[in-house]
């Protein structure tokens, strides 16, 4: 019996991870990352395919056009073969975007968000700063330290002149 549900799950994924992929109740091919595709890189100047895959007729028209002599054509004709192969020339490419400004507005944003919301809680969820922070508590818990002689030896009471009732210099 275990053995049926091992070779049954077995077959159930070697079904779903065949070339079609079942998804939502229909079939869809995946994508085939091993073919050359295109994209617009300045590091990578020659994609493996042109951008426009199918032509129309014009454009086919076109492409033989362009085996013969370049003289011939004009300079729309040359625009419209590069466009045919590329996408975007390098000045398109180098041209800055204003990605920036989302980036900065969204790190602004959060930023203002978390400083409202510590607001809030320092006056919602924490109580009143305790007595012990008080500079009249600290001084008594000083002294208080000195009269006990607390750590004698390199620590709070080495620091202090008890004959001159001061700090040592």
């Amino acid at each position: 019996m275990l053995a049926t549900r091992a070779l049954s799950l077995i077959g159930r994924r070697a079904i779903s991870t065949s070339v079609c992929v079942r998804a939502h109740g229909s079939v869809v091919k995946s994508e085939d990352y091993a073919l050359p595709m295109y994209m617009d890189r300045r590091d990578y100047p020659l994609p493996d395919v042109a951008h426009v895959k199918l032509l129309s007729a014009s454009q086919k028209a076109l492409k033989e056009k362009e085996k013969a002599d370049w003289s011939s054509l004009s300079r729309d004709e040359k625009v419209q073969l590069y466009r045919i192969q590329f996408n975007e020339s390098f000045a398109e490419m180098n041209r800055s975007t204003n990605e920036w400004k989302t980036v900065v507005g969204l790190a602004m944003f959060f930023i203002g968000f978390t400083a409202l919301v510590l607001i809030w809680e320092k006056s919602y969820v924490y109580g009143p700063i305790p007595h012990t922070f008080d500079r009249d508590w600290v001084a008594m818990q000083t002294k208080r330290m000195l009269d006990m002689k607390a750590n004698p030896i390199q620590g709070f009471s080495a620091k202090w002149d008890y004959d001159k009732n001061e700090w040592k210099k």
